[in-house]
């Protein structure tokens, strides 16, 4: 399967993802600019949910670093509602070059939910990532789902480069000659029901390249399975030279 053909998830689908699987996010209006690390979920629409939590945690509340809060802001908005940004960065769990794989921002409005959390409404998203940036408009972002591989992914591909000796190095061997030409250090970079992406790193640049699943995993277990049958087409190639897999 060539790589114009190789099926993988659609911006849409990968900024549910990013939505899915982030841990913290930075909430930025007109005058504040907060981040907040575990205190936000998402609903099926895409709309967040942030908690203002504890005073025994003063460094992660809704407030800026002037000591104002963003709900104070909002209660003064003259429509009960308050024009946000909220930005995710989506990083490798695994030591790559160049780990930042995607930014996501949404843009939007905050509105107020009982008195201490906050409900972000996205009106659209902008996904950057390296081959080019995708604006994606609100249906499209409520309509697509999160990869259910999203929120282990991170979980197996660490796993996996712990391995690389007996995953990475012969999966290594179903890349195109053209990338393991040259190539210096190869590590899994992404994870998804479609396939898994390696990173080739040579001395001057990187390439990414998809390992498509012969079918889609819908959760972690058929993930495995899936790498087992990539692992067996691997090692019944020829060996043409050791491709080093960690730096």
């Amino acid at each position: 399967m060539s790589a114009a053909t190789c099926p993988e998830p659609t911006p849409a689908e990968r900024a549910r993802s990013v939505l899915s699987a982030a841990g913290s996010l930075t909430v930025t209006t007109h005058g504040h600019r907060v981040e907040l690390i575990g205190l936000h979920t998402v609903d099926a629409a895409a709309r967040l949910l942030l908690q203002n939590p504890p005073d025994a945690l003063p460094h992660t509340r809704l407030r800026s670093s002037g000591g104002t809060s963003i709900a104070a802001e909002l209660a003064m908005a003259p429509h009960g509602d308050l024009a946000a940004l909220v930005e995710f960065t989506d990083i490798a769990p695994v030591a790559v070059r160049e780990r930042v794989r995607a930014r996501l921002t949404l843009g939007g409005w905050l509105s107020a939910l009982g008195p201490k959390a906050l409900v972000f409404h996205p009106a659209r998203a902008v996904l950057t990532e390296d081959d080019g940036t995708t604006i994606i408009g609100l249906d499209e972002l409520t309509l697509a789902s999160p990869d259910p591989l999203a929120t282990h992914e991170a979980e197996m591909l660490a796993r996996l480069d712990a391995t690389h000796a007996d995953t990475v190095a012969p999966l290594a061997r179903l890349l195109p000659p053209r990338l393991q030409l040259g190539a210096t250090c190869v590590r899994p970079l992404r994870l998804d029901r479609h396939g898994l992406v390696l990173r080739v790193e040579t001395p001057d640049t990187h390439h990414d390249a998809r390992l498509p699943f012969a079918a889609p995993a819908g959760h972690p277990g058929e993930a495995v399975r899936q790498f087992h049958l990539l692992l067996s087409q691997a090692t019944a190639r020829p060996r043409r030279r050791r491709l080093p897999t960690s730096q």
